[in-house]
């Protein structure tokens, strides 16, 4: 489990079929072999390490799910320790589990923030509301506004400094985990599911008004 909130920005020194070689330094601290580290919001898993880079093995649905298999040597990637109990909680529950890849149409500043649209598949769309979270190369953001195909992220210029994000184009490919609660409450409210309504969720204090 992960927050969100890019602890590093590492650089890709060694690209294999299977496997990744990252140089980072704060993300090593304290790590061990088998522990977990979201690269771009996919969490993977410490094979090998030294002292100023570790490498993670990529299974094929996570090449076919992601953007990992685009990467090439000497690209930037967010990188983020998986959560300890004492962490503060900055950003959201990441589980860094991808959902799949979305990609930037537009970039443009607003004062000293930079609103960055994205479209993305209507399978993800779904999910995605406005002023939720959503995770994008594994950095918690919040969603600025949405349509029937696309979504807005605003950039501050701290955020911009601190991810990868700040430094893509139109075109660029991101993967997008959106927020586990959505699906929750999607498949609580089928039919099958359970005796859960809108109408049960209203009365508990879940929403505001009922869909009557």
């Amino acid at each position: 489990m992960f927050t969100g909130i890019v602890e590093e920005i590492g650089l890709v020194s060694r690209v294999e079929r299977d496997l990744l070689k990252i140089q980072a330094s704060l993300v090593l601290e304290g790590t061990q072999l088998g522990d977990s580290i979201a690269v771009n919001g996919v969490c993977l898993t410490v094979i090998a390490r030294d002292g100023g880079s570790f490498s993670v093995e990529v299974m094929p649905e996570t090449l076919r799910r992601t953007n990992l298999g685009m990467l090439r040597s000497g690209e930037r990637v967010n990188l983020e320790r998986a959560l300890t109990p004492t962490s503060r909680l900055g950003g959201h529950f990441v589980q860094g589990h991808i959902d799949g890849t979305g990609r930037i149409v537009s970039a443009k500043p607003e004062d000293r923030a930079i609103l960055v649209r994205f479209v993305a598949p209507p399978e993800l769309m779904r999910y995605i509301v406005p002023k939720g979270f959503i995770a994008i190369d594994g950095a918690s953001l919040t969603v600025v506004d949405v349509d029937s195909g696309s979504f807005t992220v605003s950039l501050v210029s701290f955020t911009q400094r601190h991810i990868t994000l700040g430094g893509k184009k139109p075109g660029s490919i991101v993967n997008l985990e959106t927020d586990i609660l959505g699906k929750y409450v999607e498949r609580l409210l089928r039919p099958e599911a359970s005796k859960v309504s809108l109408d049960f969720l209203a009365e508990h204090g879940f929403l505001g008004t009922t869909s009557r």
